[in-house]
Formats: structure tokens, C-alpha cells, sequence
């Protein structure tokens, strides 16, 4: 009588948990919320990294401000926040009647690149002199997480 159970339980254990990996994932980026930073700021962060990494790919759907609030359990007006800062960057098209994707990325001149990463990169400096770190260091540690944040890994170079 033992025997029959345990077979029962296991089909029952194999097809609960196959029916929970037959849904889809509302949000396609993923977000480990840390402690001290604000949760707009981590969805951005996390948004963006989607997109540069491919994950989110031109034209693809962007979740609704609901599906972000309720699959993030975060209240709806950080999610708009969210939504409507992308739309501003130029990262979130709104196309009515069909919802919010991803735009594809335009051009842009070297200046720009510089003028928008300074702070970034200030900071980076900063940090890296504060720990003592050489340029030589921190010249690797950027190429590292540049191929690794690069879809093909040969797309771009650093």
C-alpha cells in the first residue's frame, strides 16, 4: 500500500510543478530589490540592462504599468514613474491601441556618449581611487562586464 503512494505523490508533485512552469513571466527582466536604494531606480537600472543586453529586443511588449506594479509589488505610481521615465529616454515607445514596446536605438555622436556617461564615469573614478585600485584594474573589470553585458559578445567593442 506504501508503494502506491509514492507513486501517486509524485505524479501529483510532477505535474504541479510542471503546470507552474508552463506560465509566462510578465516581466521579462529580473530584480533582486536591494535594501537603501530606491525601487524606481533598481526597476530602471534593471529595465535598461534588459534592453542593452537583448533580453527586451526592439518592438518587443513592454509590461503595463499594472502587470509592473502587480508582478513587482510595487505601488502603481512608482511603476508609471517608471514607465513614463523610459518613454522620456527614448528607450519605451506608447503606441496607442497596441500598448508600450521597446524602441529601437538611435545613433548617437560621441559627444553625446560622453556628456551622458560623465557622472557615471566620475563616479566609477572616484570609487576606484578611493579603494586604490590601478587603471590597469579597472580597465579589466570594465571589459569584463562589457562582454558579459553584450548579447553577442562581439557586437561592440569597449
Amino acid at each position: 500500500m506504501f508503494n502506491r503512494q509514492i507513486p501517486q505523490l509524485f505524479i501529483f508533485l510532477l505535474t504541479s510543478t510542471c503546470t507552474s512552469r508552463i506560465s509566462t513571466r510578465m516581466i521579462p527582466f529580473r530584480i533582486a530589490f536591494q535594501p537603501g536604494i530606491s525601487l524606481y531606480e533598481q526597476v530602471v537600472y534593471a529595465a535598461k540592462k534588459a534592453m542593452i543586453c537583448g533580453q527586451m529586443r526592439p518592438g518587443d511588449p513592454f509590461p503595463s504599468v499594472r502587470a509592473l506594479s502587480k508582478e513587482l509589488k510595487i505601488n502603481p505610481n512608482t511603476a508609471h514613474k517608471v514607465v513614463t521615465y523610459l518613454v522620456n529616454e527614448g528607450l519605451l515607445e506608447v503606441n496607442p491601441g497596441l500598448g508600450t514596446v521597446v524602441a529601437a536605438r538611435p545613433p548617437s555622436t560621441d559627444g553625446e556618449r560622453t556628456r551622458l556617461l560623465q557622472t557615471e564615469l566620475e563616479h566609477l573614478v572616484v570609487e576606484a581611487k578611493r579603494l586604490g585600485m590601478p587603471l590597469s584594474d579597472v580597465e579589466e573589470a570594465l571589459a569584463e562586464h562589457w562582454k558579459r553585458l553584450d548579447a553577442t559578445g562581439e557586437r561592440s567593442k569597449p
